[in-house]
């Protein structure tokens, strides 16, 4: 019985843990609708509320005419006793006496309606405002959600292409470096061919002992040993 409770327990416990990691995956889902749930329930709440507020104003408009009927009924009675007539006086009296019962009830249900409408004003408004504190919440989310996202990516990809960027690097080099052998030869032969057009004018120069030979005989180099000795 005892490994059995515990394997209860396990199971349980691995339920809690998978219940736990489909909330963290879904948080910010949940926030979301957890804000749109609110707001229906204010909505809802607003809508119960002007429904108080109606019954404020019947209950204004009830108050209002049963003051009329007090006032009208108590100028009869004042012109009944004025006549002597006291039987017709005191069975207009009995009816303001029954008009003002009524009035008390009726300013009971006023006042309980006004009392309701102020806290239900203050309960919305306290709502209202924790709803836009956790919209602008859920935005900041949203937004640090994306970014976690984005860099993520970002890092997974550098990761599984390293080898790429690598690659991707030594071939640049490759290129660079032909380019470097192509720019080389081009400016070989420039310089091969400069030097191929001024020759004859150099030869010439030459032969008419304007520019000295770079040839030696061997005379002069004899002659140089000489004057070393």
């Amino acid at each position: 019985m005892g490994v059995l409770s515990k394997i209860f327990t396990a199971i349980r416990g691995g339920a809690r843990e998978a219940g736990e990691a489909v909330v963290d995956a879904n948080a910010v889902r949940i926030f979301e609708q957890e804000i749109v749930d609110s707001k229906n329930h204010i909505k809802k709440a607003k809508d119960s509320l002007t429904t108080v507020m109606a019954e404020k104003m019947q209950a204004a408009r009830k108050l209002d005419a049963i003051n009329n009927d007090i006032a009208e009924n108590e100028s009869y009675a004042i012109k009944a006793m004025d006549k002597g007539d006291e039987a017709l006086a005191l069975e207009v009296a009995e009816k303001i006496a029954s008009l003002e019962v009524e009035l008390s009830e009726q300013q009971q249900v006023h006042d309980n309606c006004a009392s309701h409408i102020d806290k239900l004003k203050s309960m919305i408004q306290s709502a209202e405002r924790q709803i836009s504190e956790n919209q602008r919440q859920l935005n900041i989310v949203k937004t640090t959600e994306s970014v976690h996202k984005a860099t993520s990516a970002i890092n997974d990809n550098f990761m599984s292409s390293g080898s790429q960027i690598v690659n991707a690097k030594e071939s640049l080099e490759r290129i660079q470096k032909r380019q470097q052998m192509r720019e080389d030869k081009i400016k070989a032969a420039q310089e091969l061919k400069s030097e191929e057009y001024d020759q004859p004018l150099q030869d010439k120069l030459k032969k008419a002992g304007i520019m000295a030979s770079d040839s030696k005989s061997a005379n002069d180099v004899l002659e140089r040993l000489k004057a070393k000795k």
